[in-house]
């Protein structure tokens, strides 16, 4: 299961020695490399049918022939029935946890990782090249080494290592984002690079040219990575249980600011509910840990240490509990796999029955005796109910025997059935079945329980059935969202030297850059400079001579000669402009010009053909109207209405659509529709 290091054969900058980047390794073999290829396959395969069923829907309103229409909806049967085969083999995938274990150690119960996003590989070369080109007036051939190392980096962020050095990895590229957002993603134009990705859950594409989803889907792989560093630790150790804690609060920590940030994603696996319920489903895992590491050095067969340890199981099942309910939900239930939703009622079940056993076990093990602390044991056990039984009072229950030993059958009894409870629940997924320690640890639970009931159990007992109350969930040490520091990250620019972000960004416009004479008059330049670099024009004399040659107030100096001075300040321009001489030198300026610019042209999405998915409003100009105040800015239609029209309007965007005949087919089962794009019309959205 360790990712190994393997050559490439690709020379990469000093210090990589000619192998793969730091934190990914394509090439190693491991099972949780083969589920990745695997989901790469499927989600090319989900595509390919989602594609067919779209043409066959098309085909399907264009014509009026009922034979034609007879076989069209046979062939659609066919289609949908490989869709949802492709949709089983994925839930199969994301229910596949055994391999994401720790290998050395089978005691413990599996935890649930989340399986990485998968995308197409993005070709940067050819659009930035030409908008370094025609934006910032250089050759963009010189920033060929940059742009292939921005892809081998992108590139890399799709098979990361499963350890810190992958995180580094896929949270550097985050790094990298905005910086290129601000170098290149003009508000006024689209480059026409669309980045894809496929839906973790559901397999279906979302193409956009907004870098948002880039950024989103990135986040997501960390969360992801983290989730799966978690479940590759040893829960057998403190130190690897402290690391799988970590890991999963990290975990919840980046979906959290995932979900905060940003609120319309187009992708279902990005969508708020989704997201909340997965970081409930963290914090549940983390939870566990902690009571994992409460209970590594042994529990004391003492009153007070069972009653904390039933409060803590407690704990961690109503956590489990929740995550169920979440799962429970529409329209999440239909998208999650029906392994996850399992494995958390069974965990519910099993750790509330972990509970009530400890409980049972301190009522029947030990008796009050006159050295015992009558008080502190009266205050400990009320604060285990939430309300006692029959109006008994905890000191009624403590002192006598007989009390004691009822509520403790009562409470084992309730141990007896949750454990039962929870091996049915187990026996009805086939995927869980493949867990052979899941299954071991149920059962020895189980029997541990009915052992200890059976020999407290008499004959001849013929009270009233009593109802164990429930157990009050306490922990001394709550999981919590931790924000990794390593989200934000300082990286070096790959465009440097295109100049001061603060300056030469996609928002500004300049003219092209101007060779300027300059020459002494009475050793005396005819300007000033000022400003952090690139320097600026000040105070220039309208006679000299750099003015008759083009200069004008406010110009940018880019070059002295043939030095590229984009990030000199005012002194080192000037050491290279003291020792000109009679014939003076030339210097290459750039002015800013207005960029004020109206409301700019938005990229539409769309995602697949699901109505489980989000879908964004496309915003376009007129292009007929050439007036500036009399442009408008018009509301696209909906991608469903597949058309000539639309297709030329919207040609920034790939769509798969879908007609609402399938909704009405047999063999399409009823889903939830979200709230339509229409509701999603900020511009700072997507």
């Amino acid at each position: 299961m360790t990712d190994t290091i393997l050559p490439n054969g690709i020379q990469e900058k000093a210090g990589q020695n000619g192998y793969f980047k730091k934190g990914c390794n394509p090439m190693a073999l491991t099972g949780r490399s083969k589920l990745q290829n695997q989901r790469a396959s499927l989600n090319q395969q989900i595509i390919k049918q989602m594609r067919m069923r779209a043409g066959a829907e098309n085909l399907l309103r264009a014509t009026s022939n009922n034979k034609v229409r007879e076989m069209v909806g046979l062939e659609l049967s066919y289609v949908n029935s490989n869709l949802q085969l492709l949709m089983e083999q994925l839930e199969a995938l994301n229910s596949s946890v055994d391999v994401y274990q720790n290998a050395q150690e089978a005691t413990s119960i599996p935890l649930i990782p989340l399986g990485l996003k998968e995308t197409k590989e993005v070709d940067f070369s050819v659009p930035f090249k030409d908008f370094i080109l025609e934006h910032y007036s250089e050759d963009g051939s010189s920033y060929e080494e940059e742009i292939a190392d921005l892809i081998d980096l992108r590139q890399a962020c799709r098979t990361p290592s499963r350890s810190d050095a992958g995180i580094e990895l896929l949270t550097k590229y985050f790094s990298h984002l905005p910086l290129l957002e601000s170098r290149f993603l003009s508000p006024t134009r689209q480059l026409g690079i669309f980045f894809t990705w496929y839906d973790s859950f559901t397999g279906v594409p979302v193409c956009q040219q907004n870098v948002s989803l880039e950024k989103a889907s990135i986040l997501f792989n960390v969360g992801a990575l983290y989730t799966q560093i978690g479940t590759r630790c040893n829960r057998q150790t403190s130190t690897g249980l402290d690391e799988a804690i970590t890991a999963f609060q990290k975990a919840a920590g980046v979906l959290n600011h995932l979900k905060e940030t940003f609120t319309h994603t187009p992708s279902y696996d990005l969508s708020p509910a989704m997201l909340s319920m997965l970081i409930k489903m963290m914090l549940s895992q983390a939870q566990e840990c902690l009571f994992e590491k409460i209970a590594l050095s042994g529990i004391r067969n003492e009153f007070f240490s069972l009653l904390k340890m039933a409060q803590e199981a407690a704990k961690v099942g109503d956590s489990y509990d929740q995550v169920h309910q979440s799962m429970s939900q529409t329209p999440i239930k239909d998208n999650v796999p029906f392994f996850w939703s399992t494995m958390a009622q069974v965990k519910t079940h099993h750790y509330r029955s972990l509970a009530h056993y400890f409980v049972a076990t301190a009522l029947l093990d030990h008796q009050l005796s006159p050295q015992d602390d009558e008080d502190l044991q009266e205050k400990t056990l009320s604060q285990v109910y939430d309300s006692m039984l029959d109006g008994r009072s905890p000191l009624d229950i403590l002192r006598k025997r007989e009390d004691r030993r009822h509520i403790g059958k009562a409470h084992l009894r309730r141990a007896v059935m949750g454990h039962e409870e929870a091996l049915r629940i187990h026996g009805l997924c086939r995927h869980l079945r493949k867990l052979d320690v899941l299954q071991e640890i149920l059962q020895a639970s189980h029997k541990r329980s009915l052992a200890k009931f059976t020999r407290n159990d008499q004959e001849d007992e013929f009270t009233d059935y009593l109802e164990a109350p429930d157990i009050i969930s306490k922990t001394d040490h709550k999981a919590e969202m931790e924000m990794p520091v390593s989200t934000k990250v300082k990286v070096t620019d790959f465009f440097h030297r295109l100049g001061p972000l603060s300056v030469f960004s996609a928002k500004q416009h300049w003219t092209a850059p101007r060779t300027v004479r300059l020459k002494l008059e009475d050793r005396d330049m005819g300007f000033t400079l000022k400003g952090e670099p690139p320097v600026q024009i000040t105070s220039l004399d309208p006679l000299c001579h750099a003015a008759v040659d083009g200069l004008k107030e406010g110009d940018y100096i880019v070059a002295v000669g043939d030095i590229d001075c984009k990030w000199m300040g005012v002194s080192e321009v000037m050491r290279l402009l003291k020792d000109v001489d009679e014939e003076g030198i030339d210097i290459r300026v750039v002015s800013l010009m207005d960029s004020s610019q109206p409301m700019p042209t938005k990229s539409a999405t769309y995602c697949g053909g699901l109505p489980k998915t989000y879908s964004m409003i496309c915003l376009a100009f007129d292009d007929h109207d050439k007036s500036p105040k009399g442009r408008k800015v018009s509301k696209k239609g909906s991608f469903l209405s597949w058309g000539l029209k639309n297709r030329l309007k919207s040609s920034s965007t790939l769509s798969l659509p879908t007609a609402d005949f399938s909704g009405t087919l047999p063999w399409n089962k009823h889903c939830p529709t979200f709230p339509s794009s229409s509701s999603y019309n900020d511009p700072a959205l997507y």
